[in-house]
């Protein structure tokens, strides 16, 4: 498999060649599916969190008589069916949303999620991305060079802070490093952007 490579003013200055096994897998939706579902539930916080009727403050004496108001029978007034009572069933953050990826199904997840952006064409390699300080006109005028919208993942081989300093004010821009991708972003962006650099960092993990 081979694509061209662009510089940052979006100019053809080579080709360049995709490794087979990285962008040339058949996507099967099952593991594609099992691979997202499983990151966001790793992104759940588990912050929301209410109290149950033994948690309120108060509630301690009966509300009236057991016989002979006519009522029926209380215990608490802190019971749920009472207002600023406790809550029933309600969400706790005592929940682990955590679940385990096993680590040839993630490498596998990722490489079809790879192979997707190259058959559909948002793939976009370029050769760097150095920028000249910090400007966020920029990386602007790169996405549009390149034709790339907002919503892209860039991928770099290494930490560049005038990167991620220039990309932090166009909202839905993310950038990842090769040895951080995983198969929900590649998926969830319009055009993927990586470099040559990522390319020849992420091949090692299939050979």
């Amino acid at each position: 498999m081979e694509t061209k490579v662009l510089n940052i003013k979006g100019e053809e200055v080579g080709k360049c060649e995709l490794p087979e096994q990285i962008f040339g897998v058949t996507p099967k939706a099952g593991v594609l599916h099992e691979a997202t579902t499983i990151y966001l539930s790793n992104q759940r916080g588990g912050n929301a969190h209410t109290k149950n009727r033994g948690e309120v403050s108060g509630g301690g004496a009966k509300p009236w008589k057991q016989k002979g108001t006519g009522r029926a029978r209380q215990g608490s007034n802190r019971s749920p069916i009472w207002r600023k009572g406790g809550v029933a069933f309600g969400p706790r953050n005592t929940v682990n949303w955590y679940r385990d990826l096993p680590r040839r199904k993630g490498k596998n997840a990722l490489a079809q999620a790879l192979s997707v952006r190259a058959a559909d064409q948002s793939l976009r390699v370029v050769e760097a991305l150095k920028f000249d300080g910090a400007k966020t006109a920029q990386v602007a005028k790169f996405l549009t060079a390149i034709k790339a919208d907002n919503k892209s993942l860039i991928v770099a081989e290494q930490h560049d802070e005038n990167l991620k300093r220039a990309s932090r004010n166009i909202p839905g821009l993310q950038i990842r490093l090769a040895s951080h991708l995983n198969a929900y972003e590649v998926l969830a962006c319009r055009n993927l952007i990586i470099t040559k650099g990522a390319i020849e960092k992420l091949a090692p993990k299939w050979s």
